[in-house]
């Protein structure tokens, strides 16, 4: 009996071994991630580090190699910082050729539209391999649908872009809701924003931030060979005081009848200019001494650090919001056309009391009493918060297990 237990024993590890060893020796699965579309707003720089910690989290055994368009001002060492495994491709034609050879997807990250499509069109090209859309808004085109339609999937980051999709008959194999990564980054400064807000008087819990932005960002103040587009800043001059003015009164409101300060902030480099000239400077002086202006633009892990010690933001612009969700801290969403279709997520989360249409004067209407809503029930609005936070953690699990299925196959 010894001797037959003995042989048994022997025959079925010798049969197990070569299994065995197969799965140890598969190679890594390889994702190149096309993302980093511009450093002068937070919301773009936030994109890749929150896809960044969801490939972490969810795919944490492959190997993840960025392709960024820009990863200046900080932003590169900011990345290696929080990941220091990650690779980051070169501008050489050399390191793209080996990158197309050697990696088995390109998963087009998180953006205003599928930002890098002409970069997944020399993908499918060149390699004949698979490719995948993480979280974008859509506006239509016939190359588009194109590449959405040759995608293995596609998530929308906005609830209108997924139903124009299907409105045009695109085909791709998956396409679902899937919001904008940037509800997962994780990047905090904490030292640094508990410094700078004791040295400007902000106590946590006992402010909130408040961000302003024009129907056009004016990228020819910040971007080097930008030209100037009249029709755009005549747009913006029409306009700002309609799209301003009530956050200003939701300024002098919470500064009134909360006791609260205020922090305006900004979340592109072009807003710092703009929170003195249409809020700070039209303040009456008895408000404005409980106001902070942030001169200076800041990089997304201080931003972040800030938002998270504030009561809540509301204003114009729609990642820092992103960044208070993904931290469990109320914010509010107001919009208008020119942003596209990606304020909506806000109710694809479960926030549409917090999401205002400046195109149909709701701001004006209800801005404020929301915004004081927040500031005279912080428990409330954090579980509020919290719900929407659980809604976007859900889906981009979802768009991590869809990805992890598609490259497996």
């Amino acid at each position: 009996m010894q001797r037959r237990h003995f042989l048994e024993t022997t025959l079925a590890t010798a049969a197990a071994s070569p299994f065995a060893a197969a799965q140890n020796s598969a190679p890594v699965k390889k994702i190149l991630l096309r993302s980093s579309w511009q450093t002068v707003n937070i919301g773009d720089i936030a994109h890749t580090p929150g896809m960044l910690t969801l490939l972490e989290k969810y795919l944490p055994e492959y190997e993840i190699t960025l392709w960024p368009s820009h990863v200046g001002n900080g932003v590169k060492e900011l990345l290696m910082e929080r990941f220091p495994k990650l690779k980051i491709m070169d501008r050489s034609a050399d390191a793209k050729k080996q990158a197309f050879e050697n990696y088995d997807f390109l998963l087009h990250g998180s953006g205003p539209g599928i930002v890098g499509q002409k970069s997944i069109i020399e993908w499918s090209e060149k390699t004949g391999k698979p490719y995948g859309i993480g979280g974008v808004t859509w506006r239509y085109s016939d190359e588009g649908l194109k590449v959405i339609n040759g995608a293995d999937f596609t998530f929308f980051r906005d609830s209108v872009s997924l139903q124009l999709a299907k409105d045009k008959g695109a085909t791709c194999p998956v396409m679902e809701f899937g919001p904008d990564a940037t509800f997962a980054c994780d990047l905090t400064a904490d030292e640094a924003a508990d410094a700078w807000l004791k040295e400007v008087g902000l106590k946590a819990g006992n402010f909130m931030c408040c961000i302003p932005k024009l129907r056009n960002t004016p990228y020819w103040e910040v971007k080097e060979g930008y030209k100037f587009d009249e029709k755009k800043h005549a747009r913006n001059q029409e306009m700002k005081e309609h799209d301003i003015g009530p956050l200003r009164n939701a300024v002098i409101a919470v500064v009134k009848q909360t006791g609260m300060k205020v922090l305006l902030c900004p979340e592109d480099a072009t807003q710092m200019k703009l929170n003195k000239e249409m809020i700070y400077d039209k303040l009456p002086a008895d408000v404005k001494e409980q106001v902070v202006w942030r001169e200076d633009y800041w990089l997304t892990d201080f931003a972040t650090s800030v938002y998270t010690r504030s009561a809540g933001l509301f204003g114009n612009e729609q990642h820092s919001p992103i960044l208070c969700i993904g931290h469990g801290i109320p914010a509010i969403v107001c919009r208008y056309k020119e942003q596209t279709s990606k304020g909506f997520m806000w109710k694809d989360i479960g926030l549409s009391e917090w999401l205002f249409d400046h195109d149909f004067d709701e701001a004006e209407k209800g801005l404020t009493p929301a915004v004081l809503a927040i500031a005279k029930d912080q428990q409330t609005a954090r579980a509020k918060a919290a719900q929407g936070k659980a809604v976007a953690d859900a889906r981009m699990k979802r768009m991590m297990d869809v990805l992890k299925e598609t490259v497996e196959a």
